[in-house]
């Protein structure tokens, strides 16, 4: 299948990489810092004090967005765990209805999961809420990228039930597993 959005689908996935090397680099430099301070204290010095503040915290957000801002790509190119065990048995113009309904449950629990999002991230910016651990970083934030990944993942379920409702219509017989819109 052809993905039309394919590009924002990839820039979602990159967005995702960066949130996970970020964390990793974080992570790094706090052991890199400790190993310092251990050597330092070793020499007869005093601590330097080299910590990231908030580290845990930065790094669950970052998770967040990773884990989020991924799932579009990671759907276009089936990386997303599907048991097709049954659906693989069935005639090709079943399976292609039953894809559409799978697609279907997905889409609506995606998009009830997209508006309600927006309610929480509409309300962190209006009472300017902020995480309550030692850096007061606002919400909003981190509520952005899960939004932002969850449309994402609306927009290619969008685009491969489309696709999936042509070929049911048009050429039932013919529908694969490899037509449900992954490579």
């Amino acid at each position: 299948m052809r993905y039309r959005l394919r590009p924002l689908y990839t820039l979602g996935g990159y967005l995702a990489a960066a949130c996970l090397t970020f964390i990793c680099a974080l992570i790094t430099a706090q052991i890199i810092g400790r190993m310092i301070d251990r050597a330092a204290v070793a020499i007869g010095g005093d601590r330097i004090g080299l910590a990231i503040p908030g580290l845990s915290e930065i790094s669950g957000f970052l998770l967040v967005g990773a884990s989020f801002l991924g799932l579009a790509y990671t759907f276009v190119h089936g990386g997303h765990i599907r048991v097709t065990l049954l659906i693989g048995r069935l005639a090709p113009a079943p399976r292609a209805w039953i894809e559409i309904f799978c697609l279907s449950i997905a889409l609506a629990l995606c998009l009830y999961l997209a508006r309600n999002l927006y309610w929480l991230l509409d309300d962190s910016i209006t009472f300017g809420e902020t995480s309550y651990g030692l850096l007061r970083i606002p919400l909003w934030i981190p509520q952005t990228a899960m939004l932002t990944g969850v449309v994402l993942f609306c927009l290619a379920l969008i685009e491969t039930w489309l696709y999936t409702l042509r070929i049911a219509v048009t050429r039932p017989g013919t529908f694969t597993i490899d037509d449900s819109g992954h490579e």
